[in-house]
């Protein structure tokens, strides 16, 4: 495979404060710690101060690694290795998260890994005398089931319908049967077909927890890679946390100190992605996430029965720390806090949020990691790029609306002259003169002048379209092309990577597919990676 880059604000699907960051303004320097560049990981990696107790970390992975052990897919020599490596002062992660999207979701999914494994490699060539894990931060808390129950494959919806309740992660998924089927049923036998169709099912059949189904998945793709999972919803690693889930639901430090960074950000134009609420804390059984709130001296499990005095609180979190569950603003927290981690790679909307977040992070003294754009990308397969080729389309103008492509098409190969912009500058120097007498005559008149100006501007437009959607009948055969590459590539007119599932790739191009995205992606360029599929 070829790769190309353009840069992210030429695609207009990035916010003007994901630019801003990357093109390091100087508004934002206050909401993040070091730049994310190799001078950043310099000054990091010299005041990182760790938080975490390795040696509980390296015993909770191991644990959460053994039912897998057995049935690994792939050889995890180099995931022990890197479990191993935790337990040393002079080891580091990059890590990125996301939710248990079945069947790996959509690709960026993909990407967000990716990113983080090739940006590991980088660090250890570029820094020896450290070690650097990537690691993979399942969100096995979240509750939001609608968000994760589906994927898009091959213009093919395969839902998992099921009504599910609390923590995602602890959810059986011995229900997916209809889903599981319906996706082997669209990778089909070819190629790598089989292969992908016995990954998944293992996954999703072999284990009663979707947090270990995903972790079997997850790891069947990247452990060859060294890709350490991690399931933080473990008694012991919450037992770590629990001073900090004290004291901020108790003094709502959160909520004062990200709503005072919000109107700052504001400010600055930034669109909040992430609210805090007075506590930031679920409380979380089998079965069970509810948000917590302080009402009357009582501190409420909301839609139950259950509440708390303070003492009562303080008793419960001592005891059963793995029942309260951070919501999106404290979970960022709790990761720095249980990882030694320097680097964060995130979507354009987590980079905003963590912009929220830097304020807590001081109060709690914990150190802010580097934020990493995850990298975005859009693999174009052979028959697409035969067409792109036939056509004559650059990579900057795919990422255009269907029209403006069709249009710039259809004046660039027309043989007649389609652009009235001369005309309408000969006519523009007209109306000068014109105004230049009626303003001699009666001073009011310009604005009439002006008046009809406008008006006969808009039918020269308007006539201007009209000789486009003429000439545009010519061609339809090219420009139904450019309908079927863009419907392709940027499927509901959005991005690749937002709505389709690696899978048909994965049945093209097996495990060489991530190889190509780990050779092609780099982390700290920062620009959008454009892979294609050589034509013969």
């Amino acid at each position: 495979m070829d790769s190309s880059c353009i840069d992210y604000k030429d695609t207009g699907f990035f916010s003007q404060t994901v630019i801003d960051y990357i093109e390091d303004k100087p508004e934002l320097r206050p909401y993040y710690s070091y730049r994310p560049d190799w001078e950043g990981f310099e000054k990091i990696l010299k005041s990182e101060k760790v938080t975490a107790d390795r040696e509980l970390l390296y015993q909770v992975l191991t644990e959460q690694y053994l039912p897998i052990s057995q049935s690994a897919f792939r050889d995890t020599e180099l995931v022990e290795d890197n479990i191993a490596l935790l337990k040393l002062g002079n080891t580091y992660t990059v890590t990125t998260g996301h939710q248990l999207n079945i069947f790996a979701g959509p690709l960026y999914f993909i990407y967000k890994i990716v990113t983080a494994i090739k940006l590991a490699q980088q660090l250890k060539e570029k820094f020896p005398e450290q070690n650097f894990v990537p690691v993979y931060w399942m969100a096995s808390e979240d509750h939001d089931f609608a968000e994760i129950n589906y994927t898009n494959i091959g213009g093919k919806n395969v839902h998992w319908w099921y009504e599910a309740s609390g923590a995602t992660g602890r959810i059986n998924p011995d229900t997916m049967r209809q889903a599981l089927n319906q996706y082997k049923g669209v990778l089909g036998l070819e190629h790598h077909g089989a292969e992908l169709a016995e990954i998944v099912e293992k996954a999703y059949h072999g284990f009663d927890k979707l947090a270990d189904a995903t972790r079997f998945l997850v790891n069947a793709l990247f452990g060859q890679y060294g890709l350490v999972i991690i399931d933080a919803d473990d008694h012991r690693l919450k037992q770590q946390f629990a001073p900090i889930v004290q004291s901020d639901i108790t003094g709502q430090h959160s909520y004062k100190s990200i709503i005072a960074t919000n109107h700052q950000l504001e400010k600055l134009g930034v669109h909040i992605q992430v609210n805090p609420r007075e506590i930031n804390f679920f409380y979380m059984t089998d079965g069970l996430r509810e948000r917590i709130v302080f009402e009357n001296s009582i501190y409420q499990v909301l839609n139950t029965a259950i509440s708390f005095t303070t003492e009562e609180l303080t008793e419960e979190i001592r005891s059963f720390p793995e029942r309260f569950s951070p919501n999106v603003v404290m979970r960022p927290l709790y990761q720095e806090y249980i990882l030694p981690n320097i680097a964060y790679v995130g979507g354009g909307a987590e980079v905003v949020y963590w912009l929220e977040l830097k304020a807590n992070f001081e109060h709690y003294h914990v150190d802010f990691p580097i934020l990493i754009l995850r990298n975005s990308g859009l693999v174009i397969p052979k028959r697409a790029a035969a067409k792109i080729q036939k056509i004559g389309l650059d990579l900057k103008e795919l990422f255009r609306s269907t029209d403006e492509i069709k249009t710039s098409w259809v004046k660039k190969h027309s043989g007649h002259e389609l652009s009235l912009a001369e005309e309408w500058r000969e006519l523009q120097s007209i109306f000068e003169k014109l105004k230049l007498r009626s303003y001699k005559i009666d001073p009011t008149l310009s604005k009439s002048t002006e008046a009809v100006k406008a008006r006969l501007e808009h039918a020269m437009q308007n006539l201007e379209h009209k000789l486009v959607k003429a000439e545009k009948h010519n061609y339809q055969t090219r420009l139904e092309q450019i309908d079927q590459v863009k419907t392709e590539l940027f499927p509901k007119g959005s991005l690749q990577e937002r709505n389709e599932n690696f899978g048909l790739f994965y049945v093209k191009w097996g495990q060489g597919f991530i190889d190509e995205l780990i050779r092609h992606f780099e982390p700290l360029e920062f620009r959008f990676t454009v892979v294609e599929e050589k034509i013969d």
